[in-house]
């Protein structure tokens, strides 16, 4: 836990669903506040919504979910759109939640306001943490340097000796398999399909929706400062907030991305 950030949040509850033969698996942090359904980017998994789960409660209860290809979750067909948005629909679902709030960051965040724009009826509201509008449509992947890692090792130790430089990054989070052996919790390739199809333009998305929504841009994150501006003063009722990180926002400044989000989720109140 990161100093200054209070824990409030129960010891999450893994549960899990099955959607046309597939597991997804997600984390309900619990209490008896306001749903709010938290949906992370590539490589990582809702086990990193630990901190904002703490310093949200007891008003929040936050409910994350491993997406597709992602910790516990299966491996799916595909890594379309259309895939992501409807695993969400499958959850909110599963949890009887007709409206509820979503917040997501970079692939999430991008998940999230498709899933507004496709399923108005559903989001009552939505933070969008470095998701952008437009992404990366000419050059090449930039996570194309997955490929390089092993996916499996009969250890937790060779695996960590053979990821290298990335070792400690996913240290804690191999999985062990069945077998004894060890895993990384996403397969490199699934990654790299799922970011090729992630990347486009998605202006009509952006635009659909008129309800309440924060975008929190890193200033070293993915999103250009004129695109952000941009998407905050063509779509309708959007706060922005900026934070002097990279693009894990999240994680590198959990204090501050708590406190904008609090912020923005207090505003909701306020205006109901």
């Amino acid at each position: 836990m990161n100093q200054g950030v209070t824990s409030q949040a129960s010891t999450p509850v893994h549960a899990e669903f099955d959607i046309d033969g597939r597991r997804l698996s997600y984390l309900d942090f619990g209490g008896t506040g306001r749903p709010l359904v938290a949906l992370h980017g590539h490589m990582s998994e809702g086990a990193s919504f630990a901190d904002l789960a703490a310093a949200l409660a007891p008003e929040w209860r936050v409910i994350a979910p491993d997406q597709r290809g992602h910790g516990e979750s299966d491996r799916a067909a595909d890594y379309s759109r259309e895939g992501y948005v409807a695993d969400v629909v499958a959850l909110l679902d599963h949890l009887g939640l007709d409206r509820t709030v979503i917040l997501g960051h970079s692939l999430g965040g991008i998940n999230t306001y498709q899933l507004a724009a496709r399923h108005p009826e559903r989001v009552s509201a939505f933070v969008n943490a470095e998701g952008a509008a437009s992404l990366g449509l000419h050059g090449p992947n930039p996570l194309a340097f997955v490929l390089a890692l092993p996916y499996e090792a009969p250890t937790r130790e060779a695996l960590i000796e053979g990821l290298g430089q990335m070792g400690p990054f996913f240290g804690r989070a191999l999985r062990e398999n069945p077998d004894g052996t060890w895993r990384l919790p996403f397969h490199p390739q699934d990654i790299v399909d799922s970011e090729d199809l992630v990347h486009g333009d998605h202006w009509s998305d952006w635009l659909a929706g008129t309800c309440p929504a924060l975008l929190v841009r890193g200033t070293e994150g993915v999103i250009p400062a004129e695109q952000a501006q941009a998407m905050i003063e063509r779509r309708p009722n959007t706060h922005f907030a900026e934070l002097a990180t990279d693009h894990f926002v999240y994680a590198a400044d959990p204090e501050g991305f708590a406190k904008v989000v609090r912020e923005f989720l207090r505003s909701l109140d306020a205006s109901e």
